[in-house]
């Protein structure tokens, strides 16, 4: 009869913005992303909330007209505090999947 289920799993649109932008707060894995074939676009990763220190990068990838499509093994990509991202390029865009509260 009526069983009903539930999933912490998301998408996180990401724009192109002149600066480093806090895109989620809190503990999230990026499991997969997609990018929009756009040339020279690169996307940087951090786990931070503060765009002010954001720290080390935790991922980069660079792509161009073909896009992206990227499927990350295993439980993903850890971020204890949150993801803060900068993505450079014309008018590009990207979207990542995402588990966590």
């Amino acid at each position: 009869m009526g069983t009903s289920f539930s999933s912490d799993q998301t998408t996180l649109n990401l724009a192109v913005i002149a600066t480093d932008t806090v895109g989620r707060t809190g503990r999230a894995r990026v499991t997969s992303i997609q990018g929009k074939g756009v040339t020279g676009s690169t996307l940087i990763l951090y786990d931070s909330t503060d765009t002010s220190a954001l720290g080390t990068a935790v991922a980069t990838y660079k792509f161009g007209t073909e896009g992206m499509q990227l499927f990350i093994p295993g439980s993903g990509i850890l971020f204890k505090t949150g993801i803060s991202y900068n993505l450079a390029g014309a008018s590009g865009s990207a979207t990542l999947t995402i588990t966590g509260a």
